[in-house]
């Protein structure tokens, strides 16, 4: 049986995404093969799909660590045929053919049992950041951060995983400062719940001060570097920063003051290696207490034909909120 999918391949050292029809039996021999309603687009994806060997070892490959969809068939005893699935991370999308075809075959311990109070459509305007921002937030929450202990931090605010934490932690009743390199948004982070919205350029740089004035009780960084690196000695007594982006740098050059004479934790969140059981209670969390009525308010959906521009998109930076790819 033939299906569609976005396939990247290599030709002399150039990558190139084109959409193609691929046989059900190329697919990977696991022992569950699920037809994939919904899938989205992340970093991640956009890295695998221009050729970073750091993400995805060998081409031709298909892309895609989200996919939600119903399973077809299955020789383990978690699931039945018929279930409706979620599958985020883990290998599916880098080494293991991901959500960017219509069809994935993939291991039983990598999928999540859709919650009856969400579709599936809604769980791919989630996706891997919607994940990622929950898992962010349910650390934070164990730590003991709540709404009275005073002002929360989101950078990275206008992609996939700062958008949803903005809206997690307004759903929550947080007070929350975006971060944003994309001051032409503070309209929209304003609507969706940030109080103060302030540009990144004001902490894009090398070490302020090893201990600056205490303005956060905690926050999410989907940034990493220079960023990070200055909110870590903004922090007040006992804060906690959850941290699961690199895309302002990967080095982290910062004061051990606000460890040492504020207690601050600095929990690193892996969102595609989480337990099982870690991902399926975020899940119900979005399904039940963290429920977005408006989710759907900020994705745009296109369809596998789209995809391949709007991975150039995202590339260049120019992405703003979730982008959701429908299979008919």
């Amino acid at each position: 049986m033939k299906y569609k999918a976005l396939e990247t391949s290599e030709i002399d050292k150039l990558f190139e995404n084109s959409i193609i029809e691929k046989d059900i039996s190329s697919l990977p021999d696991h022992d569950t093969l699920i037809k994939v309603q919904f899938s989205s687009l992340n970093y991640k994806d956009a890295l695998s799909a221009s050729g970073n060997k750091g993400v995805t070892r060998n081409y031709p490959h298909t892309p895609g660590i989200d996919a939600a969809g119903i399973i077809v068939e299955t020789t383990g005893k978690k699931f039945k045929q018929g279930d409706e699935v979620i599958v985020t991370g883990y290998d599916m999308g880098m080494n293991t053919c991901g959500g960017f075809g219509e069809y994935i075959k993939v291991p039983q311990e990598w999928i999540v049992k859709k919650p009856e109070n969400l579709s599936l459509s809604e769980s791919m305007a989630f996706g891997t950041a919607g994940l990622t921002a929950g898992l962010c937030l349910r650390k934070l929450l164990i730590h003991g951060l709540k709404p009275e202990d005073g002002e929360v931090f989101v950078s990275g605010v206008t992609g996939g995983v700062g958008i949803i934490s903005l809206m997690l932690f307004k759903k929550l009743g947080f007070e929350i400062t975006a971060i944003t390199g994309k001051l032409n948004q503070e309209s929209l982070l304003k609507d969706l719940g940030a109080k103060k919205v302030i540009d990144r350029n004001e902490l894009d740089l090398d070490l302020i001060s090893p201990l600056q004035k205490p303005i956060y009780s905690g926050g999410i960084d989907a940034v990493g570097g220079k960023i990070l690196s200055n909110l870590i000695c903004m922090t007040s007594q006992r804060a906690a920063i959850a941290c699961c982006g690199m895309v302002g740098g990967l080095s982290l050059d910062t004061s051990i003051f606000p460890f040492i004479l504020r207690g601050l934790s600095l929990f690193g969140i892996d969102s595609a290696e989480s337990l099982i059981e870690t991902k399926e209670e975020v899940w119900e969390n979005f399904a039940s207490s963290w429920k977005l009525e408006m989710i759907d308010n900020n994705i745009k959906n296109i369809s596998l034909d789209e995809l391949p521009s709007e991975i150039d998109k995202i590339l260049k930076g120019e992405q703003i909120g979730r982008v959701r790819i429908a299979y008919d």
